[in-house]
Parts: C-alpha cells; structure tokens; sequence
C-alpha cells in the first residue's frame, strides 16, 4: 500500500446516509456497514443531492468518541453543492479542513482491499510517531472508473 502526505485540503461538507457504530460491532455479524453500503447501492442518493464532483463517492468516519476503539458515525455520501439544499431523509457532515496522510491500496476486490488496508492502517499508526487528530478520516471511491473487482481506493486520515 503506498502512502503520501497532502498537507492541507480545504474543508468540505457531504450529504449522504449514515449509522453510528464501532469497528468491535463491525468485527461480529451484526455490522451495520455493509448494510449501510447496500441501501447505498439500492437508494438513488446521488439523484437526490446537488452536488460538487458527482463522481466522487465518499465514506467518511467522524464524530469520533475517542479513537479506533470508540464509537464513530460512518456516513456515504457525496459532496454538497453549493448552495445545494439537504433532502429529506439524508444528513450532513462537516469535514473541516486538515492536513492528511493518504494510503493508497493495491487494485482487487474492494471488499477486501479496504478492510486489508484499514488493518495496515492501524497497525502503522500503533508504532508511527505521526499521530491522528479523529477530526474526520474518508475512503474516496473514483466512480467513474469504479470497478468493484479492481478498485484502488486512497484512504484520507487526518493528523496532526
């Protein structure tokens, strides 16, 4: 997995769905993040949001009780026009501005590229001396090129 640092994106708002979880939740059979990225695929989301850069599909992880072992709110979506309305049934993040340490996957089937690549990215932050701010982290998913079976997906982790 390749890494780089961006040292300061712009903050940002998404419009999308969202649950409320813990990665021991997600680790058990009761997850609700597949579930979540099924109504995802099922719902017409993006038909609902005016959006800036429509091709990008967001998974953000904010709201952070503490760290990787408390609660956080996962939310899929895109990100908000401007001026864009907030249509009813969907919610809205903030994602402030900050400075990111960017991982980068090898290409394969996202459903075990990103879990793969989350595990590199815990263990890489138990013993770096760059340390996370959990002021918002996201997956950014390319859709326009998107293929479930060979995707690439750059993981955003907010440090300080």
């Amino acid at each position: 997995m390749n890494q780089r640092i961006e040292f300061q994106r712009p903050a940002f708002d998404l419009i999308g769905i969202s649950a409320r979880t813990t990665n021991a939740a997600e680790a058990g059979p009761d997850g609700l993040i597949p579930k979540l990225w099924e109504t995802y695929f099922q719902s017409s989301i993006l038909s609902q949001v005016q959006s800036n850069n429509s091709e990008l599909l967001y998974a953000l992880y904010t709201d952070y009780e503490s760290d990787a072992s408390g609660a956080y709110t996962l939310l899929l979506g895109h990100e908000k026009g401007d001026g864009a309305m907030l249509p009813e049934g969907l919610c809205e993040a903030h994602v402030p501005a900050a400075k990111y340490m960017i991982f980068t996957t090898q290409p394969g089937p996202f459903h075990e590229v990103v879990p793969a690549a989350w595990q590199e990215i815990w263990a890489f932050f138990q013993t770096s001396e760059i340390t996370r701010t959990y002021t918002g982290d996201f997956e950014l998913y390319r859709t326009a090129q998107f293929d479930p079976n060979l995707a690439v997906v750059e993981i955003y982790i907010a440090v300080h």
